[in-house]
């Protein structure tokens, strides 16, 4: 009986949720564009015009030119299409985003939740090593982790989760601090409930919140730190089609192709845009000092 009235709480709270969403009106349109940033990203080798260009072909007899009816976005030094790179660049930005969040976001928090649970000098060992990382710029970091290793994508993204779990490990100890004071959580402990138990099954799953709160909105973050690293030659390599190292390369050629950096310039922008708008709207549903009903 008290399971089913947990889950209808929880279903209650999950169609305010949704409700709150649907009424923002730019949260709902950056929900819809970046469905269709996913849907792109898995169909990008039906919908791009020349899929083989995003690839390693080249066509140099059609080098620079602007856009037209055959290539929308232009051509590249090489004649390559610029719209399936661009197409192609939606889903290593994505995947990027995506892999550096989620192991960011696990390390962070169980670090996070032991440091709050525990205490004592586990704690502070934790939160020192984690004020340590905080010192240094996210992007510096990274640049600097980079710069160290093969440069590479996967090197790039290994760089960004080293640079981004301490964020998640400070918000994820004052949230567990606060849960383990809770009536149920030392009932849990004079039952003789293993802490690790408490840890998974209470303070984690409660202190979720704010940790999906920073997650939304350090995706847009991570795009654009991709495509810096790209940019200055630290993150994916040619020839593979990635937003940030297609404007580095177009640096040299804007004066004669502007279009060459205009569109992948565009599309860095517009996903950062998007990510940040559902980070908002996601910061005023979970967060009950920012909800309005």
């Amino acid at each position: 009986m008290l399971n089913r009235e947990i889950l209808r709480s929880k279903w209650k709270e999950l169609k305010l949720s949704m409700y709150l969403l649907n009424r923002n009106m730019l949260t709902r349109i950056s929900i819809i564009l970046l469905i269709l940033l996913i849907v792109s990203a898995f169909l990008a080798p039906v919908i791009s015009p020349h899929p083989q260009d995003a690839q390693n072909a080249t066509n140099p007899e059609i080098s620079l030119q602007g856009p037209s009816q055959e290539h929308l976005f232009g051509t590249d030094e090489l004649g390559r299409d610029i719209l399936s790179k661009t197409i192609y660049g939606i889903r290593i930005s994505l995947s990027s985003a995506l892999i550096t969040v989620f192991f960011a976001m696990v390390i962070g928090t169980l670090l996070g939740a032991v440091a709050g649970t525990v205490g004592g000098v586990l704690d502070e060992i934790i939160m020192r090593i984690t004020d340590i990382f905080l010192s240094f710029p996210s992007l510096l970091l990274a640049i600097v982790i980079s710069a160290f290793l093969e440069p590479s994508l996967q090197h790039a993204q290994m760089a960004m989760v080293i640079s981004w779990w301490p964020w998640y490990t400070r918000i994820m100890r004052g949230e567990a601090i606060s849960i383990k004071e809770r009536q149920y959580i030392k009932a849990a402990d004079t039952i003789g409930t293993p802490r690790v138990v408490s840890i998974f099954k209470h303070i984690i799953p409660n202190g979720l919140s704010p940790i999906i709160i920073q997650a939304s909105q350090d995706m847009g973050a991570v795009v654009l730190t991709v495509a810096s690293l790209g940019f200055l030659g630290l993150g994916a390599q040619p020839p593979t089609p990635e937003w940030g190292l297609m404007v580095s390369t177009s640096k040299s050629y804007f004066m004669n192709a502007w279009w060459y950096t205009v569109f992948p310039g565009a599309a860095i922008f517009i996903t950062v845009l998007i990510f940040n708008v559902i980070g908002d709207g996601l910061r005023e549903v979970l967060d009950p000092k920012t909800r309005k009903i």
